[in-house]
């Protein structure tokens, strides 16, 4: 067995006997018969990995049926109708459940195993998932939503507010843009990284933050060498102290929303127009 292979299996065996309750499953007669496919959720996958099919002093495999309040002792048997011990008869046949390249495929005959893995199992959604294209399609579509409302956003923005969006993309590269420019690659952002683009639209700091960049390139204020103070550029008056381990133009934006910082925002606007 590989290294890494090993280590996959004993972190696997630790998981195993974690937490034993489990949801309540699907009822039975919603089952639905058909073909299923079930991946691991690590990047790195080993070549085969095997996960417990029966319940064992080493490894716990119990389920917790909610209406009978009892822990009932799982197993997988080739030769059964049911992963649940207590309703299997007469002798049974152990099978594996082995994950080869990362993914098992299990056939609409094997209800059983099925069963085993998309019900009861204690590794579901731990280590492995059940691929459902449904889901799949939903998480599609939610991400095509997300995708439309930033472009509807990225159109219909101003030019200011773009350029303060943009500047946290590019920084001050966003200074020799023209404004068919900036919103060029205002609507490739919003495509590429919808989420960050609308999170930025609704995040009052980003302006603010624009301003301060704006104010430092123009002379208007100054940041120390060492990043820790503001000073105004003409008389180097001290505007405001930098708190330790943030970023200053961050730290500036915030102070802008004080008593003090208001009449200082808008001394700064009016110098920048």
């Amino acid at each position: 067995m590989a290294k890494n292979e090993k280590a996959f299996v004993e972190e696997t065996e630790a998981m195993v006997e974690k937490p034993k309750v489990k949801k309540q499953p699907v009822k039975k007669d919603s089952w639905e018969i058909k073909d299923r496919i079930y991946f691991l959720k690590t990047k790195d996958n080993p070549l085969t990995l095997t996960i417990p099919g029966k319940h064992t002093k080493k490894h716990s495999l119990l389920w917790f049926d909610p209406e009978s309040g009892k822990q009932r002792e799982l197993r997988y048997a080739t030769n059964q109708d049911s992963p649940l011990a207590d309703e299997q008869k007469g002798e049974a046949t152990m099978g594996h459940i082995m994950f080869k390249d990362g993914e098992l495929r299990v056939p609409k005959e094997k209800t059983n195993l099925q069963k085993l893995l998309s019900l009861y199992h204690p590794l579901k959604d731990r280590i492995y998932y059940e691929f459902s294209a449904v889901a799949v399609a939903n998480t599609e579509l939610d991400e095509l939503e997300i995708e439309i409302d930033a472009l509807n956003a990225a159109r219909t923005i101003d030019i200011d507010h773009a350029e303060a969006i943009l500047r946290v993309e590019k920084g001050s590269s966003v200074d020799s843009m023209a404004s068919k420019e900036i919103k060029r690659d205002l609507l490739l952002f919003a495509k590429s990284n919808p989420k960050m683009f609308l999170a930025l639209i609704q995040d009052e700091n980003v302006q603010l933050r624009n301003t301060a960049i704006k104010a430092t390139e123009a002379g208007i204020i100054r940041l120390s060498q060492d990043q820790r103070t503001f000073t105004w550029g003409s008389n180097n008056r001290k505007l405001m102290n930098v708190p330790f381990d943030e970023n200053p133009y961050s730290a500036f934006a915030a102070f802008l929303k004080t008593d003090e910082g208001v009449e200082i925002y808008k001394s700064i606007d009016k110098k920048l127009k």
